[in-house]
């Protein structure tokens, strides 16, 4: 990354594509630790979290341990204009999902990889809980 230019004045739309990517790192991750060797099962298990959809189901509750800079992040990159996702999800899940996305990514960008791991966590935990509901 460019030295002389602060993750914080990146747009959110870039900062959500760079977590996109990391975000998805971090539940390939988790799954290759699970112990499962399956590639096809790895993938269908991954979608849990990757998409949209599914992202947007832990935003609430993750919110609350959001920083102020990360809530920052998540409502300009959910706000963002051209913000516009695939017919399977809704807008409004979509940009959740993206506001979701910047945040991984201002903290890779801004060197803070360890939060990143521990935001994934606290969303795992989340998950889990929601899918014993």
């Amino acid at each position: 990354m460019n030295t002389d230019i602060s993750p914080a004045n990146i747009h959110p739309l870039v900062l959500a594509y760079v977590g996109d990517a990391v975000f998805e790192v971090l539940v390939r991750e988790k799954l290759a630790s699970s112990g499962n060797s399956k590639t096809g099962e790895l993938n269908r298990m991954a979608l849990d979290f990757v998409t949209a959809k599914n992202q947007c189901r832990v935003c609430d509750k993750l919110s609350e341990y959001l920083t102020e800079a990360e809530q920052d992040i998540f409502r300009r990159a959910k706000n963002a204009k051209g913000n516009s996702g695939p017919r399977s999800v809704t807008v409004y899940e979509y940009r959740k999902a993206t506001g979701l996305e910047a945040v991984f990514g201002y903290n890779h960008l801004m060197g803070n990889d360890l939060r990143n791991k521990e935001l994934f966590n606290l969303i795992f935990d989340i998950k889990k809980e929601k899918d014993n509901d």
